[in-house]
């Protein structure tokens, strides 16, 4: 077959050359496609619901809402330091990347800041796709008990949880085309979610709403200390501990990650430099503002009139409010209950059916977006059978190696909800730390670069010395925040095991930098000369002709 005839490289081309890379992925995606991922990975209709239930019992109503403010207030800071950043350097390896390539600027040791940021990044992908399909399973599980009897339990929901993941895995492996269709998709299928849950709690609610002033003003503990348990430390505001607010803003700081996929989709998209940062920052705001009407029309829908039967220790007994009422939902899932209770179970199951859709998409987007970062980092050596999981299907143009192992670790961190009733808190909390330790490491790197940084077309000018500063404040508050315990008295039940995958993971990687990696690995790889590059892609060009 003879060879196709050499066209001119785009300017994201020359660029992605200067980083030291071949054009392997296809660059099929504009800057709406870009966003997609990101907001579609942060999906409030993921995160904000599947954690409800944790948030209506570490601060209520009130933390949940005005928490989701201030935290949202910070991730915007946050993706403000990375879009820099990302215009900057546009390639899939994102983070590690930028680190590998900042820290010399700043006059540190370039791949050790690299190997550590990569590994951080890798757990933090991994514990996400696992808590976003894992609220898939538990909602998927919600509606198949409400709808067919099908029991809501821990076997069953990590056999749906296994489920999802290979669907997901198969869909990128095959599918690519659909996938970037569905994340598109995804944004209309969001709003039109939040919609139609404002719309059932409030104007079709059937029971009298809680009033809009008192949501905010509701503060709920019942991590145990408000039970006659031992009481956390620390001083007491509105009547629960302090504590207990702080622990109950990890629902939104979960929900407001995955902006990064903007970056890790970098060498998928066209103009990169402006259309990557674009996708980081809108993908924050929308989701910022988006998840606050949400969360606000949640609580409105939750009537406190003791209208219910109480079915969890007593049946029948005695009258207990909406809020209760979802609490102890047989189902597990508090924001379905709410949903029914306001408009009946058919209504209700129709928006859990959306919701589910939205989580779905979610779930999609984050293997992809995952196994993007995977692909990258093996290709710099980083992970044990590097080859194998670098390797491109020279068809489809997608990283089939890595996908599979994206949707393998998730599976792997989401077991130990067998016999642990938090473990889903707990894969929230390594989801966060590990990915905003990831986030703004660069960030703070760039901070201390100064003036020897040179930004892409799209920068913070001036802002971005103060913009580094907070961010890197932030990153410590909430790194210590939710390696902490999160119920009281602890026990082998609701133990908090994130310090504990911590230890494992980057401990081992750790002493395998220590022992090893720190005499070959130099951090991100230059895959060849200017025509070592262009063979690479006559290759694959050859394969798609």
């Amino acid at each position: 077959m003879a060879a196709p005839p050499t066209r001119a490289r785009s300017r994201d081309e020359e660029r992605l050359h200067q980083l030291g890379y071949a054009q392997e992925l296809r660059r099929g995606m504009r800057t709406f496609s870009n966003f997609a991922v990101s907001f579609t990975i942060i999906s409030i209709l993921s995160g904000c619901l599947t954690l409800f239930g944790f948030a209506m019992n570490t601060g209520g109503p009130a933390v949940m809402t005005l928490g989701w403010l201030f935290v949202g207030v910070f991730v915007t800071i946050v993706a403000l330091g990375m879009a820099e950043v990302a215009s900057s350097y546009p390639t899939a390896g994102g983070l590690y990347y930028w680190a590998a390539k900042l820290a010399p600027e700043s006059g540190r040791n370039g791949a050790k800041w690299s190997w550590f940021v990569g590994w951080f990044n890798l757990v933090g992908q991994v514990a996400v796709t696992a808590g976003i399909d894992f609220g898939l399973a538990f909602f998927t599980n919600a509606f198949l008990q409400e709808a067919f009897g099908v029991a809501a339990n821990p076997p069953t929901t990590i056999a749906i949880f296994g489920v999802m993941l290979i669907i997901h895995a198969l869909l990128n492996t095959f599918g690519i085309r659909i996938v970037n269709l569905l994340n598109q998709v995804s944004v209309w299928w969001h709003l039109v979610g939040v919609a139609a849950i404002v719309l059932v709690c409030t104007l079709f609610n059937q029971h009298p709403i809680t009033p809009l002033g008192t949501v905010f003003s509701t503060f709920v503990d019942n991590t145990g200390s408000a039970q006659g348990g031992p009481n956390w430390p620390g001083p007491v505001l509105y009547g629960i501990p302090l504590y207990v607010m702080l622990i109950g803003l990890l629902n939104a700081q979960y929900t407001l990650t995955g902006q990064d996929a903007s970056a890790h989709m970098s060498e998928e998209t066209h103009d990169a430099e402006r259309a990557a940062p674009k996708g980081i920052i809108w993908s924050v705001v929308i989701s910022v503002i988006a998840g606050f009407i949400l969360l606000v029309a949640m609580n409105v829908g939750i009537t406190g009139a003791a209208v219910f039967q109480d079915n969890s220790a007593n049946p029948g007994t005695a009258l207990i409010s909406g809020y209760a009422h979802a609490l102890n939902s047989a189902t597990g899932v508090p924001p379905a209950q709410i949903w029914i209770d306001a408009v009946g179970t058919a209504g209700g199951l129709f928006v859990l059916l959306l919701v589910i859709g939205a989580q779905f998409y979610c779930g999609m987007a984050s293997v992809t977006a995952n196994s993007r970062m995977i692909y990258a980092f093996a290709r710099d050596g980083a992970i044990p059978g590097s080859g194998f999981w670098h390797k491109i299907n020279k068809r489809t143009r997608t990283p089939t190696n890595s996908i599979w192992l994206a949707a393998v670790g998730a599976f792997v961190l989401g077991v130990p909800y067998l016999w642990s009733a938090t473990a889903y808190a707990a894969v929230t909390s390594i989801a966060v730390i590990g990915l905003y330790v990831a986030y703004i490491t660069p960030v703070t790197l760039r901070l201390f670069a100064g003036a020897r940084f040179k930004p892409g077309p799209w920068q913070l000018g001036s802002w971005s010395r103060p913009v580094g500063i907070i961010a890197t404040v932030w990153l410590v508050f909430i790194f210590v925040l939710f390696m902490l315990p999160q119920a009281i008295p602890i026990s082998t039940t609701n133990f908090n095991y994130t310090p504990i995958v911590f230890l494992v993971v980057l401990g081992g990687a750790a002493i395998w930098y220590a022992v090893s990696a720190h005499k070959w690995f130099t951090g991100p790889k230059v895959q060849g000369t200017a025509e070592e590059l262009a063979a690479i892609e006559r290759d694959l060009e050859l394969v798609e002709a």
